[in-house]
């Protein structure tokens, strides 16, 4: 297979007919050796890890399917940690988009004045440009419009699809026996369509997960789903 672009913790590919495919790679976003789902750039290699996040978004990305939410989604190979998926374009340069349920992390380092760590928050919704250099800045939905990167009504339509694809996984974890705190989304418009669908990945890298007091190694998200 060709390779089209390299990315941090998975490569895009293509096939000799033209099929489109994500691999996941071994590597993992994080600060001098620990993993961190929020940081800008690589900081380890965890041999499994990508099978562990293929294996973890097959399962949430068949879950969508049964529920009529769009995705970008058609199959898995895990043996070859290898997903077929539709060509999408992202908004502007990347888009990535927060739900969060409990105040912790980067929400806390702006707003602890007036919220404790720890408080429970109903699906809140954040929207950051992707750009590592400026450390990944928020954006709001006039700024989004103005810059080009939005137009008008797509802002509320990716919010909603962002609550209710966050809803569908804290309600799948709870039913495990876990809590989500925050998941990290990214969104697209399908090649040749207006349509606006889930891309990327959905796996323990992009999320926050606690059983009881115990924060969840993002790899062990898939022994609870199995």
């Amino acid at each position: 297979m060709e390779t089209i672009y390299q990315g941090k913790t998975k490569d895009l590919l293509r096939d000799a007919e033209g099929n489109t495919y994500f691999h996941f790679k071994d590597d993992m976003t994080g600060t001098d050796g620990e993993f961190d789902p929020g940081a800008n750039h690589v900081g380890l290699t965890v041999e499994g890890s990508g099978k562990a996040n293929i294996e973890v978004s097959k399962y949430f990305f068949e879950k969508f399917e049964e529920k009529g939410i769009p995705t970008h989604y058609i199959d898995s190979n895990t043996d070859e940690n290898l997903m077929q998926i539709k060509r999408a374009t992202v908004f502007g340069q990347g888009l990535e988009v927060i739900c969060r349920f409990v105040a912790v992390g980067s929400f806390i380092r702006r707003y602890g004045l007036y919220i404790e760590s720890g408080t429970k928050i109903p699906d809140y919704v954040e929207f950051t440009l992707k750009d590592d250099d400026r450390e990944d800045p928020l954006v709001n939905e006039d700024a989004l419009v103005l810059l080009g990167v939005l137009e008008e009504g797509e802002y509320d339509k990716i919010k909603q699809l962002t609550k209710d694809i966050s809803n569908v996984i804290k309600e799948e974890l709870a039913s495990k026996g876990l809590e989500l705190y925050d998941i990290k989304l990214e969104f697209g418009r399908l090649e040749g369509s207006d349509e606006i669908v889930l891309i990327d990945e959905v796996s323990g890298g992009n999320m926050r997960v606690f059983d009881g007091d115990y924060s969840v190694n993002p790899l062990e998200i898939g022994k609870y789903l199995a």
